[in-house]
Protein backbone atom coordinates (compact mmCIF):
# COMPACT_ATOMS: atom_id res chain seq x y z
CA UNK A 1 0.00 0.00 0.00
CA UNK A 2 2.75 2.72 0.72
CA UNK A 3 3.44 2.39 -3.46
CA UNK A 4 -0.11 3.34 -3.79
CA UNK A 5 -0.07 6.03 -1.93
CA UNK A 6 3.55 7.07 -2.90
CA UNK A 7 1.82 7.67 -6.48
CA UNK A 8 -1.83 8.90 -5.01
CA UNK A 9 0.87 11.80 -3.53
CA UNK A 10 2.84 12.26 -6.55
CA UNK A 11 -0.53 12.73 -8.75
CA UNK A 12 -2.05 14.85 -6.10
CA UNK A 13 1.06 17.22 -6.12
CA UNK A 14 0.98 17.78 -9.85
CA UNK A 15 -2.76 18.21 -10.31
CA UNK A 16 -2.41 20.81 -7.70
CA UNK A 17 0.15 22.62 -9.25
CA UNK A 18 -1.76 22.39 -12.37
CA UNK A 19 -4.84 23.97 -10.27
CA UNK A 20 -2.59 26.48 -8.84
CA UNK A 21 -1.01 27.79 -12.61
CA UNK A 22 -3.98 27.85 -15.04
CA UNK A 23 -5.82 30.20 -12.88
CA UNK A 24 -2.72 32.48 -13.21
CA UNK A 25 -2.99 32.24 -17.05
CA UNK A 26 -6.48 33.31 -16.74
CA UNK A 27 -5.11 36.45 -15.20
CA UNK A 28 -2.93 36.96 -18.33
CA UNK A 29 -5.88 36.42 -20.78
CA UNK A 30 -7.89 38.92 -18.91
CA UNK A 31 -5.01 41.43 -19.22
CA UNK A 32 -3.99 41.17 -22.55
CA UNK A 33 -5.16 43.07 -25.24
CA UNK A 34 -2.78 41.92 -28.15
CA UNK A 35 -4.63 38.83 -29.77
CA UNK A 36 -0.96 37.21 -30.80
CA UNK A 37 -0.69 36.84 -26.92
CA UNK A 38 -3.92 35.74 -26.37
CA UNK A 39 -4.26 32.97 -28.67
CA UNK A 40 -0.65 32.36 -27.09
CA UNK A 41 -2.26 31.79 -23.63
CA UNK A 42 -5.23 30.19 -24.99
CA UNK A 43 -2.88 27.28 -26.15
CA UNK A 44 -1.24 27.28 -23.24
CA UNK A 45 -4.24 26.95 -20.65
CA UNK A 46 -5.87 24.33 -23.58
CA UNK A 47 -2.86 22.14 -23.13
CA UNK A 48 -2.85 22.78 -19.37
CA UNK A 49 -5.88 22.01 -19.06
CA UNK A 50 -5.66 18.54 -20.48
CA UNK A 51 -3.25 17.52 -18.90
CA UNK A 52 -4.37 18.20 -15.45
CA UNK A 53 -7.59 16.09 -16.21
CA UNK A 54 -5.18 13.63 -16.93
CA UNK A 55 -3.35 13.98 -13.70
CA UNK A 56 -6.64 14.06 -11.80
CA UNK A 57 -7.27 10.75 -12.86
CA UNK A 58 -4.99 8.98 -11.29
CA UNK A 59 -4.99 10.56 -8.38
CA UNK A 60 -8.60 9.96 -7.84
CA UNK A 61 -8.39 6.39 -8.60
CA UNK A 62 -5.81 5.41 -6.54
CA UNK A 63 -6.83 7.62 -3.57
CA UNK A 64 -10.07 5.69 -4.09
CA UNK A 65 -7.99 2.58 -3.70
CA UNK A 66 -6.34 3.68 -0.87
CA UNK A 67 -9.82 4.43 0.88
CA UNK A 68 -11.10 1.01 0.32
CA UNK A 69 -7.77 -0.92 1.27
CA UNK A 70 -7.72 0.97 4.23
CA UNK A 71 -10.88 1.47 5.16
CA UNK A 72 -9.42 5.01 6.27
CA UNK A 73 -11.62 6.60 8.40
CA UNK A 74 -15.06 5.02 8.06
CA UNK A 75 -17.03 6.87 10.07
CA UNK A 76 -14.75 9.20 11.13
CA UNK A 77 -15.59 12.95 10.58
CA UNK A 78 -12.49 14.09 9.04
CA UNK A 79 -12.48 11.79 6.31
CA UNK A 80 -16.04 12.99 5.42
CA UNK A 81 -14.59 16.48 5.13
CA UNK A 82 -12.06 15.59 3.44
CA UNK A 83 -14.09 13.80 0.98
CA UNK A 84 -15.79 16.71 0.34
CA UNK A 85 -12.93 18.99 -0.08
CA UNK A 86 -12.25 16.40 -2.54
CA UNK A 87 -15.46 16.68 -4.53
CA UNK A 88 -15.16 20.74 -4.11
CA UNK A 89 -11.80 20.79 -5.98
CA UNK A 90 -13.27 18.58 -8.62
CA UNK A 91 -16.17 21.86 -8.97
CA UNK A 92 -12.87 23.59 -9.19
CA UNK A 93 -12.04 21.76 -12.04
CA UNK A 94 -14.78 21.64 -13.92
CA UNK A 95 -15.32 25.48 -13.54
CA UNK A 96 -12.06 26.05 -15.02
CA UNK A 97 -12.76 23.85 -17.96
CA UNK A 98 -15.83 26.32 -18.39
CA UNK A 99 -14.08 29.35 -18.16
CA UNK A 100 -11.82 27.94 -20.39
CA UNK A 101 -14.36 27.57 -22.88
CA UNK A 102 -15.42 31.12 -22.39
CA UNK A 103 -11.65 32.49 -23.47
CA UNK A 104 -11.77 30.42 -26.23
CA UNK A 105 -15.14 31.83 -27.25
CA UNK A 106 -14.25 34.92 -26.65
CA UNK A 107 -17.05 35.98 -23.99
CA UNK A 108 -14.79 35.89 -21.09
CA UNK A 109 -16.62 38.71 -19.01
CA UNK A 110 -14.86 38.71 -15.79
CA UNK A 111 -11.06 41.03 -14.88
CA UNK A 112 -7.88 39.91 -13.48
CA UNK A 113 -8.72 40.30 -10.23
CA UNK A 114 -11.31 37.84 -10.75
CA UNK A 115 -8.87 35.69 -11.73
CA UNK A 116 -6.79 36.63 -8.77
CA UNK A 117 -9.33 35.92 -6.34
CA UNK A 118 -10.20 32.46 -8.21
CA UNK A 119 -6.81 31.46 -7.98
CA UNK A 120 -6.98 31.57 -4.10
CA UNK A 121 -9.19 28.83 -3.70
CA UNK A 122 -7.29 25.33 -4.49
CA UNK A 123 -4.64 27.07 -1.87
CA UNK A 124 -7.56 27.22 0.91
CA UNK A 125 -9.18 23.42 -0.35
CA UNK A 126 -5.16 22.15 0.00
CA UNK A 127 -5.01 23.64 3.61
CA UNK A 128 -7.81 22.13 4.48
CA UNK A 129 -7.19 18.99 3.42
CA UNK A 130 -3.40 18.83 4.84
CA UNK A 131 -5.38 19.81 8.47
CA UNK A 132 -7.97 17.45 8.02
CA UNK A 133 -5.45 14.20 6.77
CA UNK A 134 -2.55 15.40 9.45
CA UNK A 135 -4.29 16.51 12.49
CA UNK A 136 -7.19 14.89 12.09
CA UNK A 137 -9.70 17.68 14.25
CA UNK A 138 -12.72 15.55 14.35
Amino acid sequence: MLWIKTFHLLFVISWFAALFYLPRIYVNLAQSTEPAVQRHLLGMAQRLYRFMTILAIPALLLGLWLFLGYGLGMGQGWMHAKLLCVLLLLGYHHACGRLLKKFAAGRNTRGHRFYRWFNEIPVLLLLAVLILVIVRPF
